[in-house]
């Protein structure tokens, strides 16, 4: 495989529905009277996993791409205090702020003057390869947790 090819890879990789739903078909739609409920036998609500996949995706783009970055503390700093949105707005601009983070860690890769295999030199040990990865995989994850909230709260668009 080439190197354009990878990188090509990569960007898709980040937001690609192949094998399951995409952030986007999770989270469309979602009943702003059921973002901040927590179904019965599971943690968490939409909300909480919206805002924890948006707050690790910017952590892990900003780690990558900036030295004088610093991350939130772990775990308080990366998920939300609340079940629930404030509001509708904090909902709609936590989705774009995902998608804005997604396309910037897209574009960071796609970037053939972005080393994929370098060491990150204020990392320890990772590479910007590994941080996509590392992005898609958690995201994935918690796609699938927003998946089961809504099909447990009785929101999920049967196909």
């Amino acid at each position: 495989m080439d190197e354009k090819t990878l990188r090509d890879y990569l960007r898709r990789f980040l937001s690609w529905h192949e094998a399951h739903a995409n952030w986007k078909a999770a989270l469309k739609d979602f009943p702003a009277e059921h973002r901040g409920t927590r179904p019965p036998g599971a943690p968490y609500s939409a909300w909480e996993l919206l805002e924890h996949m948006r707050i690790a995706t910017h952590d892990i783009l900003e780690f990558s791409r900036d030295a004088k970055y610093v991350s939130p503390d772990w775990p308080a700093g990366y998920w939300p205090k609340k079940p629930a949105p404030p509001n509708a707005a904090a909902w709609d601009k936590s989705v774009k702020s995902l998608e804005q983070d997604l396309e910037a860690m897209g574009k960071f890769v796609a970037d053939p003057k972005t080393d994929l295999f370098e060491k990150i030199p204020h990392g320890s040990g990772q590479t910007v390869l590994r941080e996509a990865l590392l992005i898609a995989d958690h995201n994935a994850y918690h796609l699938g947790q927003i998946v089961l909230v809504r099909r447990l709260l009785g929101c999920w668009p049967e196909t």
